[in-house]
């Protein structure tokens, strides 16, 4: 037998585990940024679950917009909770080692939320489509099951069509680097310590950012484009106002999810000479989003604020006015 195979093949099984060592560049004084990371998830999920009790509250708001709106409440809080925990963790305990499954788990949930995110904003430009285009069929059209079968989808979409990532991930042979410059377990930053050929890895990557957000993204727009069009054609100034304001939330937040997509491809042309900038935008745009969302809503949507309101016994003094 080839001593060196024997040697190789020992030394695929020499990784149990990957360390995951935080911010490139600012190991040191990493543990300050810990604060507002805290602070962020902390108020993505008090503000999340503040929209979920509300929307489960008030019977006023049981319409297909508002379910399409708590179950982005539910995959905000899991996109953030599958990161910050562990980067918490490492920026108060030190806590830097995952384990393989660990890591492969994580890389799924990251990439089966922020898809899934995005196909929620999908179905919240479709409902916008059809209320503001064709409102005469929106009541037999947007119904309770069209939510359901419209989740359902997006569930067993983004599910499917992402387990090939961690999968082709753990098939790689890591022998020798542990290291992972990173708070997170990315998908290529995990296999870029493989000792063997991820060109597959890398494919399936770019394959899968074209068909569930890229696809996604283009039908998005091409919604608002129909809408855009549809609102310039009304006589009434009013009406048209109206009708703005109630895509003006959503086209907020997609556009602020996209852009951050965007951004944060292109940054990682830049990662061998910086390299704590894509990192740490990484970070920031699967925490920034779940915060941002429900305050945008809040502060565009009249009837989820009365509802807080309502919820939070603030609207008596005002109903007896």
């Amino acid at each position: 037998m080839d001593p060196s195979a024997s040697v190789t093949n020992s030394s695929s099984l020499q990784i149990s585990q990957f360390i995951l060592m935080g911010l490139p560049g600012i190991h040191e004084w990493q543990h300050w940024l810990s604060l507002p990371l805290a602070l962020l998830y902390i108020l993505a999920l008090g503000a999340n679950i503040l929209i979920m009790i509300t929307i489960q509250y008030e019977t006023t708001l049981h319409v297909p917009m508002y379910h399409f709106l708590g179950i982005l409440a539910v995959v905000d809080m899991g996109l953030a909770t599958t990161i910050m925990p562990k980067i918490l963790a490492i920026f108060w305990f030190d806590a830097k080692a995952i384990s393989l499954p660990e890591c492969f788990a994580q890389i799924y949930a990251i990439h089966c939320f922020l898809c899934m995110e995005s196909g929620i904003f999908l179905c919240m430009a479709v409902d916008r489509y059809i209320a503001i285009c064709h409102p005469l069929q929106y009541p037999s059209i947007v119904t309770e099951a069209f939510v359901i079968k419209a989740t359902g989808f997006m569930v067993l979409r983004n599910g499917l069509f992402t387990i090939p990532v961690p999968v082709l991930a753990s098939q790689r042979h890591y022998c020798s680097k542990n290291e992972i410059d990173h708070c997170l377990c990315s998908n290529l930053g995990v296999t870029s310590l493989a000792c063997d050929d991820i060109t597959v890895n890398k494919f399936y990557q770019l394959i899968l950012a074209w068909i569930l957000p890229g696809s996604d993204v283009a039908l998005v727009f091409s919604s608002y484009v129909l809408i855009l069009r549809s609102v310039l054609r009304l006589n009434s100034l009013e009406a048209m106002s109206k009708a703005l304001a109630t895509c003006s939330s959503h086209l907020i937040l997609i556009l602020f999810f996209y852009t951050g997509i965007i951004v944060l491809s292109v940054t990682h042309l830049a990662e061998k000479k910086i390299p704590l900038i894509p990192v740490l935008l990484n970070v920031l745009h699967n925490v920034i989003p779940p915060a941002l969302n429900p305050m945008v809503y809040a502060l565009r949507m009249p009837e989820l604020r009365l509802g807080f309101q309502r919820l939070l016994g603030l609207s008596e003094d005002t109903s007896t006015k």
